[in-house]
Parts: C-alpha cells; sequence; structure tokens
C-alpha cells in the first residue's frame, strides 16, 4: 500500500485518489514471545479508508516480520518481511465493467484470489479465462486453445481478426497457453513438478486485464465515441433544416408588397 500523499486506487470501485493522513493508518509492532525460529517477531498493518462516498470500504495489510531486537529508542531494529497478507479486499483483482461477459468476471476474479494460495491454480484458470476470451471477443471456439490461437493468427495474416488484436498479444496468449497447461494437463511422468510461483501467476493475471482492456474496453470505448458523432451529427443536420425553411406566412422577416 502507497503511503501518505501517494496516489492510490481503490481496489473496491476503481476511484483514483491521493492517500490523506485521516483515511490512513500503519503500525509496527513487537510480538511479545519467545522461540521463534525465525528470532524476534512483530506486525505490521496498514489500512487506507476508500474516498469515495460511495465506496468507503477499508483495505487492510498485515505483513509477519522478523528483528533484531530495540535500539535505544526502542525501535525495532533492522526488520525483515516474513510473509504478508491482503485482509481486505480479499484479492487484488480490479474491478470490470458489467459488459465483459459474467464468466470471464468471475474466472479472472477467482484466479486473483488464489495467486497466492496456489499459483499453479491461478494460472490455469486465468488460462481458462483467456481462452473464453478468445471463443467470446474473436468468435472461435476449437477443441483445444492451441487451435483457437492457431485460428486467431489465421485471420491476422489474412487481415480478418477483430479490431484491436495485435501479433505481440497473440504471442503473450500462447506463452499463457503453455504455462497454464502445468495445471490443466498432467506430465506423463508424475513425478516431474513444474512450479508457478505467485509473480508468474500475477504475470498471466496482467494479460487478461490487458485483453480486458485492449480489446473489451477499447471496443466499448469507440462504440460510445462513433454514438456521441453520430448524434453530433444528427443534431447538425436537424439544425441546419429547420434554418433552410421558409418562415409562416405573416411571420417576421416576409416582405410585404402593397399594391397602389
Amino acid at each position: 500500500m502507497p503511503n501518505i500523499g501517494e496516489n492510490w486506487k481503490c481496489s473496491y470501485c476503481g476511484h483514483a485518489q491521493s492517500i490523506g493522513e485521516k483515511r490512513h493508518y500503519e503500525g509496527l509492532h513487537n510480538i511479545s514471545v519467545e522461540g521463534w525460529e525465525g528470532g524476534n517477531a512483530a506486525y505490521f498493518v496498514q489500512s487506507i479508508v476508500c474516498a469515495n462516498e460511495e465506496c468507503r470500504k477499508l483495505s487492510l495489510s498485515f505483513t509477519l516480520c522478523e528483528h533484531e531486537g530495540y535500539n535505544s529508542h526502542r525501535d525495532l531494529e533492522n526488520v525483515r518481511e516474513v510473509r504478508n497478507w491482503q485482509l481486505l479486499p480479499a484479492s487484488s483483482a480490479k474491478p470490470q465493467p458489467d459488459y465483459i461477459p459474467e464468466p470471464l468476471r468471475r474466472d479472472y476474479e477467482e484466479a486473483c484470489a488464489i495467486r497466492d494460495l496456489s499459483p499453479k491454480a491461478s494460472a490455469t484458470i486465468t488460462r481458462r479465462c483467456i481462452q473464453g476470451i478468445i471463443r467470446d471477443f474473436c468468435c472461435i471456439t476449437k477443441r483445444r486453445l492451441i487451435d483457437e490461437i492457431k485460428e486467431l493468427r489465421r485471420l491476422m495474416d489474412a487481415g480478418q481478426a477483430p479490431a484491436g488484436v495485435q501479433a505481440d498479444t497473440v504471442d503473450a496468449i500462447d506463452h499463457v497457453r503453455q504455462i497454464g497447461n502445468i495445471g490443466a494437463h498432467m506430465e506423463a511422468d508424475i513425478n516431474v513438478i513444474v512450479d508457478v510461483d505467485p509473480d508468474e501467476a500475477q504475470v498471466l493475471i496482467e494479460l487478461a486485464e490487458l485483453l480486458f482492456d485492449e480489446w473489451y474496453v477499447a471496443r466499448e470505448q469507440r462504440t460510445q465515441r462513433l454514438v456521441k458523432l453520430g448524434a453530433i451529427a444528427a443534431d447538425k443536420k436537424q439544425l441546419q433544416q429547420q434554418r433552410r425553411l421558409p418562415p409562416p406566412d405573416g411571420a417576421p422577416g416576409d416582405v410585404v408588397v402593397s399594391g397602389s
């Protein structure tokens, strides 16, 4: 979490804001226990309340630390992080707009929620989420993800891929397929274990977020801009037609010719 005065975006509502002192708390506290294998224990807690009037939710994190004792000012010396927990909200999932299909949003949120608990499972769910994105956004459905990626490449080469689909993005999707296969398909030798760490699982999640932004959000924004442009053009055309109409009989602006 950021410190006071720094920029921050709420994970609940996505509202960007600067952290104020009254909405922020952090504290490092000693844990008075003996015999822990890590030495001297402490915990660090940090919390922020969202400034958005429609949200006002609490973000809370807890960090277990070890330290080397106290100095003369009773402060903890040489504090090192052992493990961190994001308690509220339960995951790092970013709010996604309703026009993204609900099953895709559910998979994304689940992958975020279990990223630290089971990175391999998180990678597998992200793989399914991205396959669902291809099927929904690109209208490609094959038996295997690799076949769907090949079809998407064929459409790109033929200039028939949906707007916003880029070659480097398709390459990244193929990387996700390979990593996600670790959890989706067991090795022939069950003793061969390939782990996925939380940072790697997070990279896959960020690709899903990228696809949401570059495909769904960009398409929606483009549609809204075109709708606004169409509405402006229709208003201008109507105004132009009104100005061309002749005024009614006897209205100001008529030229009256009297006979002798």
